[in-house]
């Protein structure tokens, strides 16, 4: 079946596989028959295998508060370049978190700007079919 020659301690030997069955194989050693059993090993895939630690949080079971406070000058500014399609508010107007504040087209989409913070609109610096940059301060809520 197979030959091979191995040296082991300085010591050569002429190994031949003659029959191999199941975990039984004969083989001849310099002349000499012998029936080993052999132990096969399992094989290590190549690609290891990743396994992540578990994140140990310490939360306390408390309630999570949620706390608006108005601020000093909280300016809207403009999320992308575009064109102002409509103004909900005028200056003024009270605002709460979430309500509609202007309307505009960006990347031939209507966008809606809402209001991060309860307040009072108090600069409004925008009116539709103007055009605004990236960044563009829209109005002040105090």
């Amino acid at each position: 079946m197979k030959h091979f020659r191995f040296t082991i301690k300085g010591h050569d030997y002429d190994v031949e596989i003659k029959d191999f069955e199941d975990n039984m194989a004969q083989i001849e050693v310099n002349g000499t028959m012998y029936q080993v059993e052999v132990h096969k090993e399992l094989k290590k895939p190549k690609t290891p295998r990743l396994v992540r630690q578990e994140i140990q949080t310490r939360r306390k079971d408390s309630k999570i508060k949620k706390t608006i406070t108005r601020t000093a000058g909280h300016e809207v500014k403009c999320p992308l370049p575009g064109n102002i399609v409509q103004v909900f508010v005028k200056e003024g107007d009270e605002v709460k978190l979430g309500d509609k504040l202007v309307m505009y087209e960006a990347m031939k989409m209507e966008n809606t700007v809402t209001a991060e913070k309860d307040g009072v609109v108090k600069h409004l610096k925008v009116h539709p079919g103007d055009n605004v940059l990236q960044g563009e301060v829209l109005m002040e809520i105090a």
